[in-house]
């Protein structure tokens, strides 16, 4: 018997489910319902303006059709055994059986694992594919000391700019003696043309919460915020449906999975100011004060929210926790580089032919960035520069381009990874 294949549905009107339905009568009809099993999906990974079917696990990735092509598409795809050519996502002009494939084979996806193959609206999606587990493995098999040596030996360093390590911060909140600690989640995504974070919460919100659940487990706290800016209703509006599934299935709130921890998380809204990414700033705007830095020290993890010790990620290092809980340290030590460990996300956009979100090893070229995975610069004019780090970093030039993408490497010619934000300029810029 054929391997049974997925067909992802994304349009963008998912509460008329047009596609969806057309594509489930063709597949009902054509007899292939054994072979062939129709889902709907909220997020693809690329932009796209039209909709899109995704087949999984052949990842072939068909748009630009219209209703009446529907059916040559799974004509083709499933009774004749080929690519449709004509609507297949190209790059380059190479179809998605030969580029496309190379591609996503040059990504390595932890924190968009799930994005594009669950409906992040339904928590059994998410539990499907491992999600909990990991919560589950802190609970009762690692406990605290394990957590904080499985996150030391994996080389997580915060995504949110800084590249602080997640591990050393944790152990300095689990050590603080107080009556109450927080977990903060920073959702102030502000850079231009970055996209990361929002794209995370709206397609994987579950990660973001179970990340959270896993510290507030090992440093000792029983409340978590989401800061996010108000600019984001879907990502809230998904992010409160998550939690409420959640708690329906004793996975947040009192006594989770029977442990005696008790866990639960709430959402402040942001009004937009980009000087809220800031901890401090994002602290104090939580408390309801205007949103000003302060000095260091004291750090948050020493004294944050209301003064009490406090561990502060932003969205993309609490989407890669539950991953290295599951596979342990030393495997996500095995990938980046020496200094830079695991995957960084980026937004893509600019003057680049295929403009999104991609996810690759630390220490990946600009040039592999910008010509693999983009596709190259549109109209075939030449690189003049990449811009990374949001307005905190800097513009760097053509010649770099050969250069790895990580931490040390960015800081040396003066500029920085920040976000994960990179917008790409040509010879005309």
């Amino acid at each position: 018997m054929d391997e049974k294949k997925y067909i992802f549905v994304w349009e963008p009107d998912l509460k008329k489910r047009a596609l969806y339905s057309d594509v489930l009568k063709i597949v009902t009809a054509r007899g292939l319902a054994d072979r062939a099993e129709v889902l709907v999906t909220r997020f693809i990974g690329f932009t796209p303006k039209k909709p899109v079917m995704r087949i999984v696990p052949d990842d072939v990735i068909y748009t630009n059709f219209n209703s009446d092509d529907v059916e040559k598409i799974i004509e083709s795809h499933f009774i004749e055994g080929k690519t449709a050519e004509r609507f297949a996502y190209s790059i380059d002009n190479e179809t998605v059986k030969t580029k496309e494939k190379d591609v996503h084979n040059r990504q390595f996806r932890i924190v968009l694992r799930n994005c594009g193959y669950i409906d992040p609206e339904v928590i059994g999606d998410y539990i499907g594919r491992g999600g909990y587990q990991a919560l589950e493995k802190a609970l009762f098999e690692l406990k605290p000391d394990g957590v904080i040596e499985e996150l030391k030996l994996s080389g997580l360093r915060g995504r949110g700019g800084a590249g602080f390590p997640t591990g050393i911060k944790w152990e300095f909140t689990k050590n603080m003696q107080s009556d109450e600690k927080y977990v903060i989640c920073n959702a102030d995504e502000g850079d231009p043309g970055a996209y990361m974070d929002r794209s995370v919460l709206e397609g994987d919100p579950h990660s973001v919460i179970e990340g959270m659940a896993i510290a507030g487990f090992t440093v000792g706290a029983g409340r978590g915020v989401i800061y996010i800016r108000a600019e984001y209703p879907l990502a809230i509006r998904r992010l409160e449906l998550a939690m409420a599934q959640a708690r329906e299935l004793g996975l947040l709130g009192n006594d989770i999975l029977g442990s005696g921890f008790s866990f639960d998380i709430e959402m402040r809204w942001g009004a937009g100011a980009f000087v809220c990414g800031e901890e401090t700033a994002l602290i104090a705007s939580a408390e309801g004060n205007r949103g000003m830095p302060k000095p260091r020290p004291p750090f948050p993890a020493t004294s944050g929210l209301w003064k009490k010790p406090t561990v502060i990620n932003n969205v993309e290092t609490w989407a890669n926790i539950p991953v290295i809980i599951l596979k342990g340290g030393e495997w996500h030590s095995s990938i980046g580089t020496e200094k830079s460990k695991g995957t960084k996300v980026f937004a893509l956009t600019g003057k680049v032919k295929n403009p999104g979100l991609i996810e690759v090893p630390m220490g990946t070229s600009i040039n592999d960035i910008v010509f693999e995975l983009g596709g190259g610069i549109l109209s075939d004019k030449k690189l003049k520069a990449v811009q990374t780090g949001g307005p905190s970093g800097g513009v760097i030039p053509a010649e770099f381009v050969d250069m790895p993408v990580d931490y040390e490497s960015l800081q040396k010619i003066g500029s920085m990874m920040g976000s994960g934000g990179m917008i790409v300029m040509d010879d005309t810029d």
